[in-house]
């Protein structure tokens, strides 16, 4: 499947890196590339709802309303693209993993993110607890577009921006590791950005 990049500016002219970025990283400004595989799905909010299932005593599930009413967070964090633009200072707000992680009880060491459109993402459970992770619908004060990730979307600000999955709806959890989309395709398994993991072998 092509990569689609509808959106992508190139780096500013003029714009030195800083030790702020992950190597082999540029500064976008004020740009936010819109990098997407395949088409962009929109649901309706009334169809959209939220799981936990896999290796889970109890699979967990909240409609758009339930994980409305769930507190939420402010978060501001860098990100950083496997296409190695990256943006700093970005505004979210959403519900951290621990508090949909804390409503189910497993001995699962792995998740795969699921996505309308067919998106998988996979990360380890200890990279998305602790305050690592979120799944926000808000981005700068606004509710999240569609072409961003909207209604919803994972946000893991420290690895490379493709594990923070678009159109989230669920996320299975596994005490084997499975490899997602783009990790199947030859992507790192893993990602740190600092380590510079964005193929296979890196």
């Amino acid at each position: 499947m092509a990569f689609v990049s509808r959106g992508f500016v190139g780096r500013p002219e003029g714009r030195p890196e800083t030790d702020a970025l992950p190597p082999g990283q540029y500064d976008i400004g004020s740009g936010f590339p819109v990098l997407s595989a395949g088409p962009t799905p929109r649901t309706a909010l009334e169809d959209w709802d939220l799981s936990i299932v896999g290796e889970v005593d109890e699979p967990l599930r909240l409609t758009w309303r339930e994980f409305q009413d769930l507190p939420h967070e402010e978060i501001t964090v860098d990100i950083h693209c496997v296409t190695k633009w990256s943006k700093f200072a970005t505004a979210w707000s959403g519900v951290p993993l621990d508090t949909l992680l804390d409503r189910v009880d497993t001995a699962a060491d792995h998740l795969l993110a699921f996505c309308d459109g067919g998106y998988t993402t996979n990360l380890p459970l200890e990279d998305v607890t602790d305050g690592q992770a979120w799944i926000v619908d808000r981005y700068e004060g606004e509710p999240l577009e569609a072409q961003h990730g909207g209604p919803a979307r994972l946000l893991v600000p420290h690895l490379y921006f493709w594990k923070s999955a678009k159109w989230v709806r669920g996320a299975a959890l596994s005490s084997v590791e499975e490899p997602g989309f783009w990790e199947s395709l030859g992507y790192h398994i893993y990602g740190d950005p600092w380590r510079e993991q964005r193929y296979a072998g890196d």
